[in-house]
């Protein structure tokens, strides 16, 4: 069974940044894809937010693209989402999972506010 650990989230300001970690028990995250999605309040579906491939290639949402940053460290067996430039509508529970997805994690929150 895959346990999932998203951690790292809080509270920040608009122009704040958190970094995001993404731990995994009995996979070795360096043989997966993996990507960050989040659930904002209100909604049902989970909106995707960053990919990483097994070989470092990344892809973005468009409404993240310049401010979030994936990247995976493979000895650690960790997965991390860097975001800066934080605004408000990114407010949302932040969760990871490798491609295809698996059973889900507790997710981490992020709250942008003043």
């Amino acid at each position: 069974q895959v346990k999932i650990v998203e951690s790292g989230g809080g509270l920040v300001q608009p122009g704040g940044s958190l970094k995001l970690s993404c731990a995994a028990s009995t996979i070795t995250f360096s043989a997966y894809h993996v990507a960050w999605y989040r659930q904002a309040p209100g909604n049902q579906q989970r909106e995707f937010v960053a990919r990483i491939s097994t070989s470092h290639i990344t892809n973005y949402a468009d409404s993240v693209k310049g401010r979030f940053t994936i990247s995976r460290d493979n000895v650690k067996n960790i997965v991390f989402l860097q975001m800066n430039s934080l605004k408000p509508e990114d407010t949302a529970v932040y969760y990871c999972n490798i491609l295809p997805p698996t059973e889900w994690g507790q997710g981490t929150q992020v709250t942008v506010s003043s």
